[in-house]
């Protein structure tokens, strides 16, 4: 029998120059969707018919797969079976009427600025954790930087004269102003904290644990998780639910999407979008509960 399954990956990679994941999820799913019809006893994919592909789809929704990963799987399909028409394998299209799956949008989850505020001041400049947990956390949200950039973070890309950092990520630099707040306690670390807890003076790491050593990754999801705990906010608190938080704030005060594309280092613009869209749904849901005829 042709390995139909074969010519389609050699289509996606030779003429469509589909990328590695898409040629990967496409091959995966339909591989898996012809596993599924020789089980049933269908051995030929020429011979599919449309209630099949619902019967299919019907199947991944009962076996508890996400909307994102159907609604992928039914493009997969889609696109399998325009291939096979259009090299003459088949006459009709199968799937040309088969619906894709509704996908509820995830939009992220913020902050308020309150409760910013409240995380913010949780750690107590008393002692050299204090201090340090402080810089990082005001770091964090004056910038919405990853925690992977940081904990990379050097002394050299740090300029407090001038209120910026450095940050380098995936082969680009940006710089990032920072606001007074976050200056002031960027400067009390670095010049009065940070040298009595360094382990060695080559150290260039900004920030070091209480052993000395550059900061991890999951040394730092620890303090996050210990002052949401502090501060008694419900909310799951993540280094990225500050990024998204830095993002939603700046544009509710006026700032535009390109600048804040260029602080977060967001390649496409569409990456950046989805603020404005959170935004949007929080008016509407604002709406609906004042609105006395809403």
């Amino acid at each position: 029998m042709t390995d139909f399954v074969g010519s389609f990956r050699a289509y996606l990679a030779d003429e469509k120059h589909a990328s590695v994941n898409t040629l990967s999820s496409y091959v995966r799913d339909i591989s898996q969707f012809q596993t599924w019809l020789l089980e049933r006893g269908a051995m030929d994919l020429r011979k599919v018919k449309k209630d099949m592909i619902g019967e299919y789809l019907d199947h991944m929704k009962v076996i508890g797969k996400s909307p994102a990963t159907i609604t992928r799987c039914t493009a997969s399909i889609k696109s399998f079976y325009t291939y096979m028409l259009q090299a003459g394998f088949i006459k009709t299209n199968p799937a040309k009427a088969v619906a894709s799956v509704k996908v509820e949008r995830k939009y992220p989850e913020i902050l308020t600025s309150k409760e910013v505020e409240l995380f913010l001041e949780q750690p107590k400049c008393v002692d050299e954790k204090g201090f340090r947990d402080h810089a990082m956390l005001e770091l964090l949200y004056a910038t919405g930087i990853r925690v992977s950039e940081l904990i990379g973070l050097d002394l050299d890309d740090v300029n407090l004269t001038v209120g910026f950092i450095r940050c380098d990520s995936k082969e680009k630099e940006r710089i990032i102003p920072l606001y007074q707040g976050a200056i002031k306690a960027l400067q009390d670390y670095v010049r009065d904290i940070r040298p009595r807890i360094v382990a060695d003076d080559e150290e260039r790491a900004l920030f070091v644990n209480m052993n000395g050593g550059r900061m991890s990754r999951q040394g730092f999801w620890k303090i996050i998780k210990y002052y949401q705990e502090k501060a008694e906010i419900e909310k799951e608190i993540t280094p990225h639910m500050l990024r998204h938080s830095f993002a939603v704030h700046l544009l509710q005060n006026g700032a535009d999407l390109r600048s804040i594309q260029e602080m977060l280092g967001h390649a496409d613009i569409s990456s950046t979008q989805i603020y404005t869209q959170v935004i949007r749904k929080q008016l509407t849901d604002v709406y609906h509960k004042a609105h006395p005829r809403a």
